[in-house]
């Protein structure tokens, strides 16, 4: 089972080589980098070229690490005990799967992606170590243990909002999606906009990065918001002559697919506004 990328995903030489070496060392790979370079987008891609199911546990700021295992119903266990019910007397009715569950009693194996796992609390990565370790946990409330089946293929993600701990990094394998380059970005560009001309794409792309590396910026643009962006130039059948910027206006056409607040939409109408000035 190798991965060599696909045609819908670009994938550097690099991230080959994380994504395989973490299926080899049967160890989960930990994803981190921008918001928007295709961490998320790499599992679905993994599960396609591997010919895997693929199981998605998307983590919020109020999930908590036994919701993955199973959680135990009892407020509805205590209902139906009041009123009668036969199914009751089986506690196994009240036991909810969680999606670690769903990919250890997988007969084949999966591709588990744990998605955005800094959103959680701190103590989330922690709480998940020896499910990790040993591939079980233990069900207190019927007395059996969930063992897998198959080791999934397990990919967790991450946006650099808080520090994972040490005992959690040891169990992963590591990978940091770098920003793309000119020319990493014009394939990933061809994947989704195949046949758009050379010379829009390189006025676009140039803008793009000097948008940037514009210094001030809160909140860079990411890959799929120049892929959104080219996707409107193209709609609106723009030429590089209409991307051009002068001192007079200085934000870029359609500029609400790159700039995502209003301080930065503020700061280039400030360079735009110091232009004239120096006229």
């Amino acid at each position: 089972m190798r991965f060599q990328g696909t045609k819908e995903y670009v994938a550097t030489d690099d991230l080959k080589v994380a994504v395989n070496a973490a299926v080899t060392l049967e160890r989960p790979l930990l994803v981190k980098g921008e918001p928007g370079t295709g961490k998320t987008e790499l599992a679905k891609q993994v599960a396609s070229a591997l010919g895997l199911r693929m199981i998605e546990w998307n983590v919020k700021s109020t999930t908590r690490a036994q919701q993955g295992l199973y959680e135990y119903d009892a407020v509805s266990r205590l209902r139906d005990s009041q009123l009668g019910e036969e199914r009751v007397h089986d506690v196994k009715n009240y036991i909810r799967k969680g999606k670690l569950w769903e990919a250890f009693e997988a007969d084949e194996k999966v591709v588990l992606l744990i998605d955005e796992i800094d959103k959680a609390d701190i103590e989330f990565p922690n709480d998940l170590l020896q499910e990790l370790d040993k591939m079980e946990f233990h069900v207190y409330e019927t007395g059996e243990t969930i063992k897998a089946k198959h080791r999934p293929v397990m990919i967790i993600t991450s946006n650099n909002e808080k520090e994972l701990p040490d005992a959690f990094l040891r169990r992963c394998f590591f990978h940091y999606i770098r920003f793309p380059d000119t020319e990493t970005m014009k394939k990933i560009v061809e994947v989704h906009h195949p046949g758009i001309k050379e010379a829009l794409l390189t006025a676009a792309l140039t803008q793009f990065y000097e948008i940037r590396d514009t210094q001030g910026l809160k909140k860079k643009p990411s890959t799929s918001e120049v892929i959104d962006w080219l996707k409107l130039l193209l709609a609106e059948d723009l030429s590089p002559e209409d991307l051009a910027r002068d001192g007079a206006n200085a934000l870029p056409k359609l500029h609400g697919a790159l700039l995502k607040n209003e301080q930065d939409v503020h700061l280039f109408e400030r360079l735009a506004f110091m232009a004239r000035g120096r006229r």
